[in-house]
């Protein structure tokens, strides 16, 4: 069954050449594998498929979730120094505190790739 089998994270962007550039220099992914229109990541113990797709940043929801437990405020520090800019929304039963939402024992950041597809980090 599929319960056995370890799941891809998938995300569809405009151009690959230009999303290499984020993932791993940005991100810091490291490349395993690359297809036509594929590049395949190894992130942690996971693998990531970024793909070419004409409905990149479509996705109105989170895409791709980091657990990063007691170093969020850091890992937003460094993204931040990237030149990554950090989505602040309203509506949530959160305190905003610089880029983190702060939601009692959850607080998270989510920031956007070039094409617009959402990412997070969460203090789990």
């Amino acid at each position: 069954m599929l319960n056995a089998i370890n799941p891809v994270a998938t995300i569809g962007v405009k151009n690959l050449e230009s999303a290499k550039k984020f993932y791993e220099g940005t991100l810091g992914f490291k490349p395993v594998r690359s297809e036509e229109c594929v590049q395949i990541y190894s992130c942690g113990s996971s693998t990531v498929e970024v793909y070419e797709s004409t409905f990149a940043g479509t996705n109105k929801a989170t895409a791709l979730t980091f657990f990063v437990g007691d170093k969020l405020e850091s890992e937003v520090k460094e993204l931040s120094g990237k030149g990554v800019k950090f989505e602040h929304y309203d509506g949530m039963d959160a305190k905003i505190e610089g880029d983190i939402h702060n939601m009692g024992n959850i607080k998270a950041a989510w920031f956007k790739d070039p094409d617009g597809n959402i990412l997070s980090l969460v203090n789990q």
